[in-house]
């Protein structure tokens, strides 16, 4: 399988995650919160992942290789 499968896998479970935490009524306001910023986190993450070059970004922040 190829990984951006993964990537587009976090974007819905992201959307999943934000549509929950909208229109879910019978939760309490920490728990609809924590959902929205997790599913935004998620989306942003899978969004940053699809862009040109971010696995050198991901590769520099986590110090993967040296030059």
């Amino acid at each position: 399988m190829a990984i951006g499968f993964w990537y587009f896998l976090m974007l819905l479970i992201g959307g999943a995650l934000v549509i929950r935490g909208l229109f879910k009524k019978n939760t309490n306001g920490l728990m609809r919160f924590g959902t929205l910023i997790i599913g935004g986190l998620l989306i942003a993450l899978g969004l940053f992942m699809f862009q040109d070059g971010s696995d050198a970004i991901v590769a520099d922040l986590l110090r993967l290789y040296d030059e």
